[in-house]
């Protein structure tokens, strides 16, 4: 299954699509089951910051129950529609994502960050940028409001403006080992919806949690694909956003050759910014 020219433009001015009901309910039900269940068996308190910024339940991440989110929906046919067919490996693992009710009153704001940056329990090596291509999220639990540890995005600061692009092209990619970038954000923007809706973001879109006020815990899990060529070229495409993005190649105005693979290219035509909603 393809995405619509209309939703492919929507991720081109935005870096995201939201994809509502794409995974069947008996599917998000097998998936919060083999959760549960894991939750149920305990957790470690000592780990519990470590399962925060990596993965809750990692003994259930490589199973089917989670990885056939993606592997076994539309889902997937639709990330290669933008990054392009038979670019993509089938993914061995998923992040579980558990946002716990907080008690902060009133909640604080949602902080944002780009993926791929070290920290002491992240699991990305010191000094290095862990960058990839896109973003996937599954949302398993319903979220009708915000405040509930939404997922949220900084839309402006992808395509849009290409705000992270031009200040990688300036400063050089290497320049987020010292942290994020300083540049004006746009609002965020908290992602509401119903469990089996899915997400689709560009890497270079900044992205966090909102505070979980809600009474419950929010379910999801969190994809990280990569080009079939994207670790020949890691650093190019901090300074290149649609190198990898070879199914949207026509839309942003590049040949469909690529850097990296043999061919040269041309730049792509930035987005025509529009007036923020």
């Amino acid at each position: 299954m393809q995405l619509s020219n209309v939703q492919k433009q929507h991720f081109i001015e935005h870096g995201f699509v939201q994809i509502s009901g794409v995974v069947p309910r008996v599917m998000v039900d097998a998936a919060l089951r083999a959760i549960n269940h894991s939750v149920g068996e305990g957790m470690e308190p000592a780990q519990m910051t470590k399962f925060r910024a990596q993965t809750y339940c990692p003994e259930v991440t490589g199973t089917p129950a989670i990885t056939g989110l993606l592997n076994d929906t539309p889902l997937f046919s639709m990330c290669e529609s933008l990054i392009g067919e038979g670019t993509l490996k089938r993914a061995g693992g998923g992040q579980i994502a558990l946002r716990f009710p907080g008690l902060q009153d009133p909640p604080r704001k949602p902080g944002g960050h780009l993926d791929g940056m070290y920290s002491p329990t992240n699991g990305v090596k010191e000094g290095t940028i862990g960058n990839f291509t896109a973003l996937v999220g599954v949302l398993l639990s319903d979220l009708p409001d915000e405040n509930a540890g939404n997922f949220t995005v900084w839309p402006g600061t992808h395509p849009h403006l290409h705000l992270f692009e031009k200040y990688f092209q300036e400063h050089g990619p290497e320049s987020l080992l010292n942290g994020m970038p300083k540049v004006e954000l746009p609002q965020p923007r908290q992602i509401t919806g119903r469990a089996g809706d899915a997400v689709i973001c560009h890497y270079q879109l900044m992205h966090g949690i909102a505070p979980n006020v809600s009474p419950h815990i929010r379910y999801a899990t969190f994809f990280r694909l990569k080009h079939r060529d994207h670790d020949t070229h890691p650093m190019e495409v901090m300074t290149d956003i649609w190198l990898d993005w070879e199914g949207l190649h026509e839309a942003v105005g590049r040949k469909q050759e690529a850097v990296g693979r043999g061919q040269t290219t041309a730049k792509p035509k930035a987005a025509k910014p529009k007036t923020k909603k």
